[in-house]
């Protein structure tokens, strides 16, 4: 495996790479990575994305142009709305990356799903002789069934199996984010040879423990993310509210977008605990670390009773962990995998209960929170869990020079 956090390294061949993600860029904190370390090293880096209302068609970031090419608000609900707004930005970006290719051909072409098929946007510059690299970020076919509550036996999910297969077909390499899903994925849909194992892990010159701005006596508790079922961003509500009235000075923010967010919304009014628990947008990651260092304790309750959420490693442990702040996480295979309890305290999946205990254990316990904080500065990014890791200090430049001459 190759976990990946940008540094400094020696100029190699200069490339011309375009990234694409039917998201948003200030959010995709792995898709960052690989575009601002490629461009620190001296290649030419597109991106290829969504954005906001208000967000130039395109911009310059940290030497990365951004091309935004659909505003997108994160709250599909019906399928047929999701599917819709996935196929405009396809048809947009294949026309983009076709003009731009026959202007400045495109040495690597890097894919980053949800969904698979956005792959096949780069079918006209592959023929001129570019390389595409499909980015599995998400398991699609379990993605989808989260979503939408679809069965792992239906059309929907054995389709998306179909068209996973063909897009890695498509694909000169593909990037597989977990082991859970690189065994997956190589039983079912991609050669052992043709794919790697990447793992995502915070930029330590951007998440980094800084100190507390705060002066207050609040006890403050943070989820940052999606706002989808499998979160189970529920869970933590009903926690919360077990535990609120013995803890007045306790709060529970809530930063995010997604399709839960209004029932979410409508559970904390229904539990009257709107003082305490509070919504806000999604947050960049440029300005991620120094919100996250103000707070006393993270909330990561996925459920492992859906296969995506069982399995989805979440990139916002690593982040709470990286700036020193205390994390309550879900008892699910992925996190079990990586984490232990010497550096997360975990609750059972599914089990408001368990977590309010937990939660309470934790407040009343300054000198536990600070021993995990503590751990986590030391030793996480060493190999984890004593699993069989390699760890590149950089995302691999090789991966992208040899799918140009694959």
């Amino acid at each position: 495996m190759i976990c990946f956090a940008p540094r400094d390294f020696a100029l190699v061949t200069p490339m011309k790479i375009c990234l694409v993600k039917y998201g948003f860029y200030e959010n995709a904190a792995s898709l960052m990575q690989f575009a601002t370390s490629l461009a620190d090293r001296g290649d030419v880096v597109d991106v290829i994305t969504l954005g906001r209302k208000g967000q130039p068609y395109s911009e310059c970031i940290d030497g990365v142009e951004i091309f935004r090419l659909s505003t997108r608000t994160v709250n599909e609900v019906h399928r047929l709305t999701y599917l819709f707004r996935v196929i405009v930005f396809f048809f947009r970006c294949a026309v983009l990356l076709s003009a731009r290719h026959l202007v400045h051909p495109y040495d690597v072409i890097h894919v980053q799903s949800v969904p698979d098929f956005l792959v096949f946007a780069a079918a006209f510059a592959k023929l001129l002789g570019a390389s595409v690299i499909l980015d599995m970020h998400e398991s699609v076919p379990e993605f989808y069934a989260a979503k939408f509550k679809e069965g792992q036996h239906s059309f929907s999910f054995h389709a998306l199996l179909f068209v996973e297969k063909l897009s890695a077909a498509f694909a000169d390499h593909v990037l597989i984010p977990n082991p859970l899903w690189y065994e997956r994925m190589v039983l079912r849909s991609v050669r052992k040879a043709k794919c790697s194992l990447v793992r995502y892990l915070p930029d330590p010159k951007i998440f980094y423990p800084r100190p507390r701005r705060r002066i207050d006596s609040k006890f403050l508790m943070i989820y940052p993310g999606t706002l989808n079922a499998h979160q189970g961003i529920d869970v933590g509500i009903r926690a919360f509210a077990r535990l609120s009235e013995n803890f007045p000075c306790a709060e529970f923010h809530i930063y995010g977008e997604g399709s839960a967010k209004s029932q979410l919304v409508s559970l904390t009014r229904f539990l009257q605990r709107t003082q305490q628990i509070r919504f806000y947008d999604m947050v960049p990651k440029s300005r991620l670390p120094a919100l996250l260092s103000e707070y006393d304790l993270g909330i990561v309750p996925k459920r492992a009773s859906c296969s995506f959420g069982n399995e989805a490693e979440s990139t916002k442990i690593l982040e709470l962990m990286a700036v020193g702040v205390p994390v309550v996480v879900s008892k699910t295979k992925i996190d079990s995998f990586y984490h232990s309890e010497e550096t997360v305290q975990f609750f059972e999946s599914d089990n408001d209960a368990n977590l309010a205990e937990c939660i309470r254990s934790l407040v009343n316990n300054p000198a536990v929170r600070h021993r995990f904080a503590s751990t986590v500065r030391t030793s996480h990014f060493k190999i984890s869990n004593g699993k069989d890791e390699q760890h590149a200090a950089t995302v691999d430049s090789r991966l992208f020079q040899a799918a140009r001459r694959s």
